[in-house]
């Protein structure tokens, strides 16, 4: 019991400088960078608008709060694919492993990419394109881990580093996760969790894209140089989760599940948002949610961020073999979320669990 309240101080005392830090700052939108930190590429979370801080497990967790990623039989995989604001031509895709180490511990390892597309190369002499083609890389790989104390408490902590390049230029940065998750309740039906996302160094583009011919002056004449521009530097989107969630038992076979989070974001405005999933012996799932922002503070801040608002999805989980439903799982979970812009966002994800 002791050191149940000694992680429990730890999170709190982790969450309350957090969110003096950290709290929302509208003011401050757009300052930040490297915003595939802030996209989710697994259907079952972003079903719920990522508001999953208290009940992520496995791989998905690796994305909300690392502290969940244990909570799985022995191993589990995942690969997702996502349309991302449908008519921009932008995708997602990502894959994951969750493995069991010991008694309490677990490692995992997250990738995910985003794929721009070919995008014309245009200049000043041929605005209408010169033909050629080019497209962004953005990837991220995260390296984590989470220890569970007697099933109640579990914390963790990951690292993932950040690159975006194009063919002359390229940019990366190390990010830190860190998360708790308390679990009580009789039929440990009641979750609270606390995560902090995307604390790292600062990250800065670099590379020959930023040079240039400067003409030096030399008696009447001048000749040219070959300088360098140096870019500004920029942080990580940094973020607090703060979320809880209750399970009514229905039976043998019937869950509800509530849920509730708060989000504080460094450069935008902080969100608020719940839902709701039901569960039929958990094999099929759906669910849906709402989420809002608030906290603006000026006439020229955005309304609404990028998904505020509805989210909904569904989820099919199956035993590989009827006679052991406790044993291997093969699941594929299906998300929406709508978006102030474009057409909103469409993940599927297929998940392995042994």
């Amino acid at each position: 019991m002791t050191r149940l309240l000694y992680i429990l101080l730890l999170g709190f005392l982790l969450a309350v400088p957090a969110a003096q830090v950290e709290a929302g700052n509208p003011d401050r939108q757009g300052e930040g960078g490297a915003p595939q930190l802030l996209m989710n590429p697994w259907a079952r979370s972003a079903g719920l608008h990522s508001m999953t801080t208290s009940s992520v497990f496995g791989v998905e967790a690796m994305r909300i709060n690392i502290a969940g990623l244990g909570r799985i039989n022995k191993t589990q995989f995942m690969a997702s694919h996502a349309i991302y604001l449908e008519g921009t031509g932008v995708s997602m895709n990502a894959f994951g492993m969750a493995q069991k180490l010991g008694k309490g511990g677990a490692l995992g390892v997250s990738i995910m990419a985003l794929d721009f597309g070919d995008i014309p190369v245009t200049t000043n002499e041929q605005p209408e394109g010169t033909g050629a083609t080019f497209s962004p890389r953005f990837f991220n790989i995260g390296l984590g881990y989470s220890y569970t104390f007697e099933n109640r408490v579990s914390v963790g902590v990951l690292f993932r580093n950040v690159s975006e390049s194009i063919a002359d230029l390229s940019g990366s940065a190390l990010g830190i996760d860190a998360g708790v998750q308390y679990v009580t309740g009789a039929h440990d039906n009641f979750k609270f969790g606390i995560s902090l996302r995307n604390i790292g160094g600062r990250m800065q583009y670099k590379g020959e894209g930023l040079s240039f011919n400067a003409a030096i002056p030399l008696g009447s004449g001048s000749y040219d140089l070959a300088s360098n521009r140096r870019a500004a530097s920029f942080e990580l989107p940094s973020m607090l989760n703060i979320g809880l969630s209750y399970d009514f038992l229905f039976g043998s076979k019937g869950r509800l599940t509530a849920v509730g989070n708060f989000t504080s974001n460094a450069f935008a405005q902080d969100q608020i948002g719940g839902g709701i999933e039901f569960a039929f012996n958990e094999m099929f799932m759906v669910r849906g949610g709402y989420r809002l922002d608030f906290g603006a503070t000026s006439q020229d801040t955005p309304a609404n961020s990028l998904y505020s608002g509805l989210c909904g999805g569904v989820t099919l989980d199956v035993p590989i073999k009827k006679e052991d439903p406790n044993g291997t799982r093969f699941g594929i979970d299906y998300g929406y979320r709508a978006a102030n812009i474009f057409g909103g966002t469409h993940n599927v994800s297929i998940r392995l669990n042994l």
